[in-house]
């Protein structure tokens, strides 16, 4: 079986599927999940415009709804992700 590498951002692992990324560990109580609503070209590219973040708990007996700690929309990949892993720093530090 071929090792694969995982994409790791500030000691976490960041997974994309689609649209979604998930940042952080299904091991942990927490997790960050991003969510690309829209996106705008540059040069050929697609630059995310406009993204959801959701700090979510990772209780699989939760029901969907309840486990949504905190959410917010952000301009931009970064700026949601900079969110994100401090929402997801502190809710793993127990604060």
């Amino acid at each position: 079986m071929a090792d694969s590498k995982v994409l790791m951002y500030k000691g976490r692992p960041l997974m994309r599927k689609e649209n979604m990324i998930y940042y952080g560990s299904m091991a942990d109580s927490h997790v960050v999940v991003l969510q690309i609503l829209e996106t705008k070209k540059v040069n050929d590219t697609d630059i995310a415009s406009k993204v959801s973040v959701q700090l979510q708990l990772t209780d699989p007996n939760a029901r969907p709804r309840d486990r949504i700690v905190k959410k917010t929309e952000k301009p931009g990949l970064y700026s949601a992700l900079d969110v994100g892993c401090v929402w997801l720093q502190r809710a793993l530090a127990g604060k």
